[in-house]
């Protein structure tokens, strides 16, 4: 069983950033591939991102590409998401996932609470 805690979120506006923080406990995070996921109001859950165990590889959906980062720390359990250049319409409740497959995960085991980012344009 891992529990995960996300933080960080906030109100920023246009522009700017924010880094999310995913902290794992109950077991070591080095064993999961990890996922970011965000919904917004009134919309379905949509995937953000990913990052392989040693944190290697990297994947992401096309409108975060080259603005967000997945990184990850397992000496800390720990998964960041660094959001730049924020837009209005990333405004959303931010998920981090875990599972324990490799390579494109199609179900994510485990899951956060969510934080919540609100962009003001």
């Amino acid at each position: 069983q891992v529990q995960l805690v996300e933080s960080g979120g906030g109100l920023v506006q246009a522009g700017g950033s924010l880094r999310l923080s995913c902290v794992a406990s109950g077991r070591t995070l080095s064993s999961y591939t990890m996922g970011w996921f965000r919904q917004a109001p009134g919309k379905e859950r949509e995937f953000v991102g990913r990052i392989s165990r040693s944190g290697g590889s990297t994947y992401y959906s096309e409108f975060v590409k080259g603005r967000f980062t997945i990184s990850r720390d397992n000496a800390k359990n720990t998964v960041y998401l660094q959001m730049n250049s924020l837009k209005s319409e990333d405004t959303a409740v931010y998920y981090c996932a875990a599972s324990p497959l490799i390579g494109a995960p199609a179900t994510y085991d485990y899951w956060g609470q969510g934080t919540q980012v609100t962009v003001s344009s």
